[in-house]
């Protein structure tokens, strides 16, 4: 599974505290019982020394090197059920002192069975992403299950060939589709349509199945994301210059690239450029892109350029958004 690694590095010290908060609590644990049990704390000294002793037994060896090892487990086995009774005898529970570790499968390593990532070390990675898209997902509640199409009037209009749910079926349908089989998927999407009709919801949705599938998702808008291009160049600090150079990195290869309100950022000759490096570099190594525009495609032709226009009527799958402003059906 491909994995960001920016994101991935985050995950990983997130683990990293997550460790250190676990070895503090067990330092704790164990200040409080040698305080209350001296007697404890000489047989964990006891056990360490059982080790040291194992250590030159193996490397020194010798004839009588199995007798001496049986005879080391005894002691060991006798310690440790020694201080085993001191816990309980005194309230503790037997486990109190033992290695404190939230993920039992690769012990707070991250390290999966396979030597890939552990299933942990992936959740929280997850939600790196989750984090990462919190500009596009800031209800919190953005689901497939969660869209209403009742909100689409359902009276039948002669410029669409039926009514706005039947086509808002359609475009749900399309994105669901695209979200649920990504990255098996051969398209990409252009959600076009007026203000108001859940292009940036849907949008929302597809990056939530996306991303919680361990696909890195990269959302931006038009203006912004193209403005970092720009920055990119001309950045006199050097850090902004880096910082712009990292997020156009990162929507050049990321898995999957929302680009959101298309055609409404101002249309200059270096805009055009970067957009069109962000389809072509995206379109050539068949990375997915989710565009969505008020704008029709032969609208953005003019309004950018036919290499423009013909990469998106080639590569892209229109769903057509229609009905009215929900945001204004809902204040009604």
């Amino acid at each position: 599974m491909p994995y960001d690694g920016k994101l991935l590095a985050r995950a990983r010290g997130r683990l990293e505290r997550r460790r250190a908060d676990n070895e503090n609590t067990r330092q704790r644990r164990l200040a409080e019982v040698y305080a209350a049990v001296p007697a404890v704390a000489e047989l964990d000294a006891a056990l360490r020394g059982q080790m040291t002793r194992l250590v030159r037994l193996t490397v020194a060896g010798g004839p009588d090197l199995q007798e001496q090892l049986a005879a080391l487990r005894r002691e060991n086995l006798d310690t440790q059920m020694r201080r085993a009774e001191l816990l309980v005898e005194h309230g503790f529970p037997m486990d109190y002192l033992d290695e404190i570790v939230t993920c039992p499968k690769c012990r707070d390593t991250g390290r999966g069975a396979d030597g890939g990532v552990c299933e942990c070390l992936e959740a929280l990675y997850k939600q790196e992403l989750t984090q990462e898209l919190g500009v596009l997902l800031r209800s919190g509640d953005e689901s497939f299950e969660a869209f209403d199409l009742t909100l689409y009037d359902d009276a039948f209009d002669p410029a669409l060939g039926g009514s706005p749910r039947q086509a808002m079926e359609i475009v749900y349908g399309g994105c669901r589709r695209f979200a649920e089989n990504f990255p098996r998927v051969s398209t990409n999407l252009l959600l076009r349509g007026g203000t108001g009709l859940g292009k940036t919801y849907l949008s929302a949705c597809i990056a939530r199945v996306v991303a919680a599938k361990g696909y890195s998702v990269c959302y931006d808008s038009a203006a912004s994301a193209l403005e970092a291009f720009e920055r990119q160049k001309f950045a006199r600090d050097p850090a902004e210059a880096e910082a712009a150079a990292a997020r156009v990195r990162r929507m050049l290869d990321c898995d999957l690239m929302i680009l959101d309100d298309l055609g409404t950022e101002m249309v200059t000759s270096l805009s055009v450029s970067a957009l069109y490096t962000l389809l072509n570099t995206r379109l050539i190594h068949d990375r997915r892109i989710v565009v969505s525009t008020n704008y029709t495609v032969a609208e953005l032709t003019r309004k950018y350029n036919e290499q423009i226009g013909s990469r998106i009527a080639g590569e892209f799958t229109e769903l057509r958004f229609a009905g009215r402003d929900i945001r204004l059906l809902r204040r009604d």
